[in-house]
């Protein structure tokens, strides 16, 4: 999926103090993540992504803020636009789990469970891209731009059309 934003860490690796990580995207890199993020292109994103390990509970948290201005295209005029984004995210991944085990557990839909580390080591690149991605607006539109529709049909021409209005006459 994507090559170049990517920055792994081996979770074993990770120290239990606090860690700081700043992620900037080069020039290929926000190309891709256009291509990634479905939209005509991204201006710049950087991350600053910070990790903590608790071995004890065998918990990773993962917190930060991605900063990214996007050229998005309005759903309503089609035209081309800016925007902004600065989510702040936490992630905690449990670094015991598998897919099994979480398969035998009893899970309710209530229950925020930590993530899961998939083949030992997570990919900070690939959570500051999806914490964007779940920033961004379904329909992106310009600011003050609203969506006005009027409908082809006169009501009460509808109302003189009716087919059941006959039945009516035939009830009286």
């Amino acid at each position: 999926m994507q090559k170049n934003f990517s920055y792994p860490l081996i979770v074993e690796d990770i120290a239990a103090a606090e860690k700081k990580y700043r992620l900037t995207a080069d020039a290929a890199d926000l190309k891709e993540l256009a291509e990634i993020l479905q939209i005509p292109s991204v201006k710049s994103f950087s991350a600053e992504i910070y990790t903590k390990m608790n071995k004890k509970e065998h918990l990773l948290r993962v917190w930060g803020r991605v900063k990214a201005e996007l050229e998005l295209q309005s759903v309503v005029s089609l035209e081309y636009f800016c925007k902004s984004y600065e989510p702040e995210f936490e992630v905690l991944y449990d670094t015991k789990a598998t897919p099994k085990s979480r398969k035998e557990e009893e899970i309710s839909f209530e229950d925020d469970l930590p993530d899961i580390v998939v083949d030992g080591q997570i990919d900070l690149g690939q959570i500051a891209i999806e914490q964007i991605a779940l920033a961004m607006e379904d329909y992106p539109r310009k600011e003050g731009e609203v969506f006005s529709w009027k409908s082809e049909f006169d009501p009460q021409d509808d109302e003189r059309r009716n087919p059941f209005k006959i039945l009516e006459k035939l009830k009286k």
